[in-house]
C-alpha cells in the first residue's frame, strides 16, 4: 500500500477513511443531512420517468408489432419488477447514507469495485448521450421554427448538421447550469419538472383521443405478431423497458441516501415509479395509436410528431416540454450517479461539480446521433446494458441481505484493510459472480442458438449472479469461520 492509500482525511463529526476511497462528497450523508420527503422523491422519479427515450422505447413496442394492450402489458410488468429491486436495493442507501460506488464495496472489495462502478459510469454517461441528444433535437426544432434560416445550416460534420452541432451545445449548457450548484438545486428542479410533464403529456393524450373520437379505435389496432413471435417480442419489451432503469437498479442508493426515512423512499418510488411509468405509458401508446390513425403510420419519435402537426404553438410548447423533461431526467438519472462514480475513480482530484463538468464532455464522444433513429437499435442496447448490470444487481441484494444481514460497517467501507478488503481489495466472489452472470445473460447476443433466450436477459443476469454470489460468499464465511458481521 503506498502512502497516498494509507493516508486518511477528516469529515464532518471526525468520520476518517482512506484518501484514495474518500472525500467528502462520497461521506456518508447525515441523519441530519437526510431531508429529502417522499414528495422528493416521487417528483424526482417522475422526472426521470418522462423522457423521450421511455417515450419512444413504449412507442417502439408498437413499431416491433405489439398492439396498445400488449405494450402497456409488458411496459407494466418491467416497471412493476423494477420498482421490487429498487425498494429494496435503496435501503442501504438510506439506512447508512452512502452512495452506490461506496455500498458495492461490501460484495467486491475497495479494488473490485471499480469494475462494476466503471461500468456503471459507462452506461450513465452512454444515457446521458442518448438523452441529451434527443433533448438537442427539439431545440433543433424550435430555432427552426422561429428562424427558418437556421434550417440552412445543414453543413455536415462529423456525422451531424451544423445546426445541431449547436442545438446540442445550447443544451448541454443547460444541464451545467443545472448541475453547478450540486445535489439540491437538482432535486428543486425536478419538483417544477415532473409534474409539468404530466401536466403537457395530459394534453397530448386529449389529442389522442380526440383524434381517435374516443379510447375504442386506439386499442382495436390488432397486434401484427401471433403465437412464440409475439411472446418473445413481449419478453423482448419488458427486458428493454428494464433495461432503460437497470442502470439506476444498481445505483438507487445514489438518491436514497438523501431521504429522510424508509417511509419516505419506498411510497416516493412507489408513486414515482411504476404508478407515474404506467400513466406515462399509456399517454404514449394512445398519442402513437392516434398518429396511426391520423398518418396511416406510427410515429414514435415525439419531435417528429410535432413537427407533422405543422402548428407552431403546438411545436413550441411540446419543444419545450422534451427539453424540460429530458433536463430532468439527465441530471438525476445519468449526471449524478456518473457524477459520483468518477468521484470514487479520483477522489483525490475530483468532487461532484468538477465531475459533472467532466460527464458533458466525454458523452459527446458516444456520438449518439449516428444510430439514434432506431428502435431496433435501442431495444438491442437496452437490452445488452439490463443483462450485463443484472448481476450487478443480484450480488447487491444477495450481499446486503443474506450475506451481511443488513449490517454494515460504514468506516471500515473506506478502508483498504478490513472485512471488505477481499484478497488485495478483491472480493473475488463478487468478481467471479459479475463474470458468470453477465456471460450467462448476454451469450444470447453472440450464440445464434441460444439468441431465444437473450429476451431473458437482465432475469437470467440477476438469478445467476445473485446464486454464485450466494454459494461462494457463503463457502468463504463457513472456510474462514466468519460470522455475518464479518464476512
Amino acid at each position: 500500500m503506498d502512502h497516498a492509500e494509507s493516508g486518511t482525511m477528516a469529515a464532518d463529526g471526525g468520520f476518517a477513511g482512506d484518501t484514495g476511497l474518500f472525500n467528502a462528497d462520497l461521506a456518508p450523508v447525515p441523519p441530519a443531512g437526510r431531508d429529502w420527503s417522499w414528495v422528493n422523491m416521487s417528483t424526482v422519479w417522475m422526472g426521470m420517468v418522462h423522457n423521450v427515450v421511455a417515450y419512444e422505447a413504449a412507442a417502439g413496442l408498437m413499431q416491433l408489432g405489439l398492439s396498445a394492450l400488449q405494450s402497456l402489458a409488458a411496459v407494466a410488468v418491467a416497471y412493476f419488477v423494477l420498482f421490487v429491486a429498487m425498494w429494496f436495493n435503496a435501503r442501504p442507501g438510506t439506512a447508512y447514507g452512502i452512495p452506490f460506488c461506496v455500498l458495492i464495496r461490501s460484495s467486491f472489495g475497495p479494488r473490485g469495485a471499480q469494475l462494476p462502478v466503471v461500468i456503471r459510469g459507462f452506461c450513465a454517461i452512454f444515457w446521458f448521450a442518448v438523452q441529451g441528444y434527443a433533448g438537442s433535437l427539439a431545440i433543433d426544432a424550435i430555432i427552426g421554427t422561429l428562424i427558418p434560416a437556421w434550417n440552412t445550416l445543414t453543413m455536415p460534420i462529423l456525422g451531424m448538421a451544423l445546426k445541431g452541432w449547436v442545438a446540442v451545445a445550447l443544451f448541454w449548457a443547460l444541464h451545467a447550469w443545472i448541475v453547478s450548484h450540486g445535489v439540491h438545486r437538482i432535486r428543486n428542479f425536478e419538483l417544477i419538472a415532473g409534474p409539468l410533464v404530466i401536466l403537457v403529456g395530459l394534453l397530448a393524450t386529449a389529442w389522442g383521443l380526440t383524434v381517435a373520437h374516443g379510447v375504442g379505435p386506439l386499442f382495436d389496432q390488432p397486434s401484427r405478431l401471433t403465437g412464440t413471435d409475439a411472446w418473445l417480442t413481449f419478453c423482448v419489451g419488458v427486458t428493454g423497458m428494464i433495461g432503460i432503469w437497470s442502470t439506476f437498479a444498481v445505483n438507487i442508493p445514489d438518491l436514497s441516501r438523501f431521504v429522510r426515512s424508509e417511509r419516505d423512499q419506498v411510497i416516493g418510488q412507489l408513486i414515482g415509479l411504476p404508478l407515474t411509468a404506467i400513466v406515462f405509458t399509456a399517454m404514449s401508446v394512445v398519442t402513437t395509436s392516434a398518429t396511426i390513425l391520423v398518418f396511416g403510420h406510427p410515429i414514435w419519435d415525439p419531435v417528429q410528431l410535432l413537427l407533422a402537426l405543422h402548428e407552431p404553438w403546438v411545436l413550441l410548447l411540446g419543444g419545450v416540454t422534451i427539453i424540460v423533461a429530458t433536463l430532468s431526467v439527465n441530471v438525476a438519472a445519468n449526471i449524478m450517479p456518473a457524477a459520483y462514480d468518477l468521484v470514487n475513480l479520483m477522489p483525490r482530484r475530483l468532487g461532484f461539480n468538477s465531475a459533472s463538468m467532466l460527464v458533458l464532455v466525454i458523452g459527446l464522444f458516444f456520438a449518439p446521433w449516428l444510430w439514434f433513429h432506431n428502435a431496433n437499435s435501442i431495444f438491442a442496447v437496452l437490452g445488452g446494458i439490463g443483462g450485463l448490470l443484472g448481476p450487478v444487481t443480484g450480488i447487491m441484494l444477495t450481499d446486503y441481505y443474506l450475506i451481511r444481514r443488513q449490517r454494515l460497517s460504514v468506516p471500515e467501507l473506506y478502508r483498504y484493510e478490513g472485512r471488505y478488503a477481499g484478497r488485495g481489495g478483491w472480493n473475488p466472489a463478487g468478481v467471479w459472480a459479475f463474470l458468470i452472470g453477465g456471460t450467462c445473460a448476454l451469450i444470447g447476443a453472440v450464440v445464434p442458438a441460444l439468441h431465444t433466450i437473450y429476451a431473458f436477459a437482465w432475469f437470467i443476469g440477476i438469478a445467476v449472479g445473485a446464486a454464485v454470489y450466494g454459494v461462494l460468499a457463503t463457502r468463504r464465511r463457513a472456510v474462514e469461520g466468519l460470522s455475518p458481521a464479518r464476512a
